[in-house]
């Protein structure tokens, strides 16, 4: 089977998800799978998209690929489509690849299947499952059509690569060049400013995020939350609640409408665990809950759970930590 993969990255820099659309095509059966970069191509990233899976590349550059533009991309999408003549094309369910996909799937008059996370491809029909409403709601459908085009829930399918298990295609995959016949709107939207909104350990980065929500009681609550996440290299999140009452910005919450993640150790500090907000946080591979209910949602979904005043509790936890370290 061969499947095409759009590769997200920013001027030639790989997002951090990149490399799961490769991981979510081998987990089709993939005997062949093809890279797509629009823009820059380094010989740095030729070798990590060959360690991390393709089998060959679809470079696509020129003038219009200088930068972002999610019409450009999706024409390039298509035209590498057209010339692999795959039986699946995949992606992210990120903002960015899934509006690349929807472009190239429209283009192609094809349906496009949005946050999958599980497919079965016995059958000229694909079985898939796939996460809508925000999360309130998992989807079994069925696919079926000559190319199908899919986005992958972000940190469900996780390549191998650095994580002890060797890879399933670690070759030096051929660089196929693809000009595509662009539209006569190709290139009409530009990015014109960025804005950088964290730098260094960021919620997406931090091996561990401290969150907060309606238990934290106030913005000046959160202190407790910055002190311990600072002592050990952390982030701090929150829940939707804590940034509608305008304690924490937007940028540091963590669910549907927010930032999904995947840390090494969640700590869910008076957080109920609703379940727009398990759904960007239930990749942590630990959760550590700690509330004053026992019975709320996060408590029992946690890996571990400490019940009591976590006004108490998370300054105990950095009284420790200060002591061990000393």
């Amino acid at each position: 089977m061969e499947i095409v993969a759009l590769i997200e990255h920013d001027r030639g820099e790989v997002a951090d998800v990149s490399f799961q659309a490769l991981a979510f095509a081998q987990s089709l059966g993939a005997t062949g799978v093809h890279a797509v970069v629009v823009g820059p191509l380094s010989a740095e990233l030729t070798a990590a998209l060959g360690a991390n899976g393709a089998t060959s590349i679809c470079h696509i550059d020129g003038d219009l690929t200088a930068d972002y533009d999610p019409e450009v991309w999706g024409e390039a999408l298509a035209a590498a489509t057209a010339q692999v003549g795959p039986q699946a094309v995949v992606g992210l369910a990120t903002d960015r690849s899934g509006e690349v996909l929807a472009h190239a799937a429209a283009i192609a008059d094809a349906p496009l299947a949005a946050n999958v996370t599980a497919v079965s491809t016995g059958s000229d029909e694909w079985a898939i499952t796939r996460i809508r409403w925000g999360g309130a709601l998992i989807e079994q459908a069925s696919l079926k059509a000559p190319v199908r085009y899919l986005t992958a829930a972000v940190h469900v399918f996780v390549p191998q690569v650095g994580g002890g298990t060797a890879t399933v295609n670690a070759v030096t995959p051929n660089v196929n060049a693809v000009t595509p016949n662009w539209s006569a709107t190709a290139g009409r939207t530009q990015i014109v400013d960025r804005i950088t909104l964290a730098s260094g350990i960021t919620l997406t980065t931090a091996a561990v995020v401290v969150s907060g929500g309606r238990g934290v009681g106030s913005p000046e609550g959160f202190a407790k939350l910055d002190e311990l996440a600072g002592l050990i290299s952390g982030a701090v999140g929150c829940s939707r609640v804590v940034t509608n009452a305008g304690w924490r910005p937007h940028s540091d919450q963590v669910g549907q409408t927010g930032k999904r993640i995947a840390p090494e150790l969640y700590i869910a500090c008076g957080i109920s665990g609703a379940t727009q907000h398990w759904v960007g946080m239930m990749a942590s591979k630990k959760v550590l809950a700690i509330n004053t209910d026992r019975d709320a949602n996060m408590v029992n979904k946690a890996d571990y759970a400490v019940i009591g005043d976590l006004h108490e509790i998370l300054p105990a936890i950095s009284a420790e930590i200060r002591r061990r370290k000393s």
